[in-house]
């Protein structure tokens, strides 16, 4: 079957928007990623979970077909954050980031993780990433994200990172922060030289731009008249790209890539 592997958070939030909030719900990059690329393909997790995780949780990710050997659980809390959103949207407040667990966070790779396919590095520490890199027998396709603070605080790190990456998803601030280019077409021309064959950038509510080869294709976000909580979904879009290129083998296919785009679009409304 064609799987993913992907390492990233699995975490505990509490959100607050105009329309209401949630408390200690299901979350992280990882959990919101396996979710969306399960519709495709079969997905397999590296994670950290505390000894207070909610069994409901687990259960849940079991039955939806999501492979859970490699999510350890360990003396301590589970990684929170306590975050709300105002009437834009597309800007998260960050309130609280509570590590707990993740902050000693180091991902060891089962052996049938080990050999792996396809490997998706959700947003944590790019040391982190490269180490994950180095458990693995050849992977075909590296695919990664990221975040302003690694952004800023290891940029070097994540320039070698991205020298073994293959598809790299970024949001549009990011990614003008990180080439420090003025224009979203600009600031991903620059990182493809840096490694990636294929550069998404993330725009939120107005869509995505792939870049693939010398050429840019720009895409609407789906159009949701109602949006409440946009919580993951950049994680969830990625998933969606991701499970159907594994699914259809198109990672190099132009066409494919455009429909993986749609894909991740529309999961992620």
């Amino acid at each position: 079957m064609n799987s993913i592997v992907v390492v990233g958070s699995v975490a505990l939030d509490s959100v607050r928007t105009l329309w209401g909030e949630s408390k200690e719900a299901l979350g992280g990059s990882a959990v919101y990623f396996s979710l969306a690329a399960r519709h495709f393909a079969h997905v397999s997790v590296v994670g950290v979970i505390g000894r207070d995780f909610p069994r409901e949780f687990l259960h849940m990710l079991a039955e939806k077909g999501i492979d859970l050997a490699g999510l350890k659980e360990v003396p301590g809390k589970t990684f929170r954050w306590v975050g709300k959103f105002g009437r834009d949207l597309s800007d998260a407040k960050t309130l609280a980031t509570h590590l707990n667990v993740f902050a000693k966070f180091r991902p060891r790779l089962t052996t049938a993780q080990r050999k792996a396919r396809v490997v998706f590095l959700a947003n944590i520490d790019p040391d982190l990433q490269s180490s994950v890199l180095d458990q693995m027998d050849n992977p075909s396709v590296v695919a990664c994200d990221t975040m302003n603070y690694w952004i800023t605080s290891k940029p070097e790190a994540l320039r070698r990172l991205l020298s073994r990456v293959d598809i790299f998803f970024v949001n549009e601030e990011e990614a003008k922060l990180l080439s420090r280019q003025p224009t979203a077409l600009q600031a991903a021309r620059v990182i493809s030289h840096w490694g990636p064959s294929v550069v998404v950038v993330k725009k939120g509510e107005h869509g995505a731009l792939l870049k693939f080869g010398n050429h840019f294709y720009a895409y609407p976000a789906y159009p949701m008249e109602a949006v409440k909580d946009p919580t993951g979904a950049g994680d969830t879009f990625a998933g969606g790209f991701m499970g159907y290129l594994t699914s259809a083998g198109g990672f190099d296919d132009v066409m494919q890539l455009k429909r993986a785009v749609l894909y991740g679009t529309t999961l992620a409304s």
